[in-house]
């Protein structure tokens, strides 16, 4: 069985390879050679998902809600992952400037004297 996408829609094809010979099939050889495409397409289609994708299409409303959640989860994570990250940013240059290096000290306090002047010139 291939399985072959053209213009954004899947294309399933069966593996039947066995029908191109001229060899005739009796009633029972042609159900078992049905019965087994069939599983074939269902396998497919179950690794494919098409039943969730249908019922999405179904409950148009379910679909919006649960890319709701998706987007308010993504956000949620966003920001508690950006204010771990600063407080951790924070924290090491809180200890840099405890330990009163020349040149890192130096830096910092002028970063901050400038934050400072462009605050009281905002206010």
């Amino acid at each position: 069985m291939t399985v072959s996408r053209k213009n954004t829609s899947a294309v399933i094809t069966p593996d039947l390879s066995e029908t191109t010979s001229s060899t005739a099939y009796t009633a029972d050889e042609e159900l078992s050679r049905l019965a087994a495409v069939t599983e074939q397409l269902t396998r497919t289609m179950e690794k494919t998902r098409i039943a969730e994708y249908v019922d999405y299409l179904e409950h148009p409303g379910r679909l919006l809600w649960i890319n709701f959640l998706i987007g308010l989860a993504r956000g949620l994570g966003g920001t508690v992952g950006l204010a771990i990250v600063l407080g951790a940013f924070v924290f090491v240059i809180q200890n840099l400037i405890m330990l009163n290096l020349p040149v890192i000290s130096d830096f910092i306090a002028d970063f901050i004297r400038m934050i400072q002047e462009n605050y009281q010139m905002l206010q």
